[in-house]
């Protein structure tokens, strides 16, 4: 009964330590082409895993900094930026076109609503600074109200923020970057220094104080932007004559209430404002910290999936690698097939060797890519903001992806392998 009961040939087990032995044997006599296979392979694998540990590294930076900003903060726009779609519409003007600006007072007025700790009025442009004959082009400015410091991760060097007094009296005063401020006064002191800013668009240019120089904590998107500043939303719109077309209104809600009911409160004091009747559709927009993530993980999703498939291109050419080898060893091998098929061994065992031989082949590149894949991880982490980390599924995806490419590919040379016939191979030279 154990004779019927044990499969044919050795156990499973054994057959298995036999196909390794075997498959490490060919590889050694075939050093170099195993070599360029296992590389093939490894190259496919580190990219899964590294790109794996670069998409997690930015998910948690960008979650990082929306938690440090505030998880209920929310803010009040013209439109509603993540309902825009890209259209064919030719020369006509978007729907939002005709849309009310914000204005400086609806953000007063929802400053004073008992749910909300602050509203700052604010929106972007471009400026060209310059300090003793050196200009610095396009930098990246921001107009505020004050307060922005609060929930912007950051310090002050030196100097401070701009006062609710400098404000409302549209004083030329700016907080600059530390990058900035050492690219226009090198080592020296920035603080009561003017500088120039230029308008090219408007035609004006005003001198603004220094007032305070801010480092913003480390992130990825801190080294897009190195050279900003910070101006009174006064003195961009008087003195430098910047629209606002664009502005924002940045909603900070009271510790003490729900999300929900801020925000309530917001659009009720905004219609109200704006005379909107009960059956108007608001013409702005509240855009929660939460709507800009999902936006973002809808984005990372679809660059993760467009640079997988890109990816698995080089586990493609590992994968044809391991045919080409496979295919070679079994035509070296002929006679050898026909001797252990002459003494008893099965179609079946001779199947099982060589996919044991693809797998294994595969299963050292994965280990060697995962090694690689680490390697640029650790880099990235080490010499960018972003925390690279490996997670988990990466390691079983690559895994499984290796595996499956070698049992794939190594199944052709297998099946050759199997089906041939003993006394064909035995004349074999």
């Amino acid at each position: 009964m154990s004779e019927k009961a044990a499969p044919e040939g050795a156990s499973l087990l054994t057959s298995l330590q036999e196909g390794l032995l075997i498959a490490f044997d060919a590889m050694r006599a075939n050093a170099l082409r195993s070599s360029l296979t296992i590389l093939g392979v490894a190259v496919g694998v580190s990219v899964v895993v590294a790109l794996a540990a670069l998409i997690t590294g930015i998910r948690s930076t960008v979650m990082e900094a929306f938690e440090a900003g505030g998880p209920n903060n929310f803010v009040v726009m013209r439109f509603d930026v993540t309902a825009v779609r890209f259209s064919d519409a030719g020369n006509r003007r978007p729907p939002w076109w005709n849309k009310p600006e914000l204005l400086p007072a609806e953000a007063k007025a929802l400053d004073r609503l008992p749910t909300v700790e602050a509203a700052m009025f604010t929106f972007p442009f471009s400026i060209d600074m310059g300090f003793d004959g050196h200009t610095v082009r396009d930098v990246f400015a921001s107009a505020y109200s004050a307060g922005w410091p609060a929930y912007t991760p950051g310090d002050f060097t030196s100097g401070r923020d701009f006062t609710p007094a400098e404000v409302e009296q549209n004083r030329a005063v700016t907080v600059i970057s530390a990058e900035l401020a050492t690219e226009l006064f090198g080592e020296r002191d920035p603080i009561g220094r003017r500088v120039r800013m230029l308008n090219r668009w408007r035609g004006t240019q005003e001198p603004f104080r220094v007032v305070g120089v801010f480092a913003p904590t480390d992130n990825i998107f801190s080294g897009a932007g190195q050279h900003f500043a910070m101006v009174p939303h006064t003195a961009a719109r008087r003195r430098l004559r910047e629209r606002p077309e664009m502005a924002q209104i940045f909603i900070v809600p009271k510790d003490s209430v729900t999300f929900e009911r801020a925000q309530d409160d917001v659009i009720a004091a905004m219609r109200a404002m704006r005379g909107l009747g009960p059956r108007e559709e608001n013409d702005f927009a509240t855009i929660a910290s939460a709507q800009i993530l999902e936006l973002f993980e809808q984005l990372t999703a679809v660059f993760f999936l467009v640079m997988m498939a890109l990816s698995s291109t080089g586990l493609l050419v590992g994968g044809v690698g391991v045919i080409g080898i496979m295919l070679i060893s079994v035509t070296e091998r002929t006679r050898e097939i026909g001797i252990r098929k002459a003494v008893g061994a099965t179609r079946r065992e001779i199947l099982w060797q060589f996919l044991v031989e693809a797998s294994a082949m595969t299963a050292m590149g994965a280990l060697v890519g995962m090694l690689m894949g680490w390697g640029l991880a650790s880099g990235v982490a080490a010499w960018t903001p972003i925390p690279a980390k490996i997670p988990i599924w990466a390691i079983f995806t690559a895994l499984a992806m290796a595996s499956l490419t070698g049992m794939l590919f190594g199944l052709l040379p297998a099946l050759r392998a199997s089906r041939m016939d003993p006394v064909e191979a035995l004349r074999h030279e």
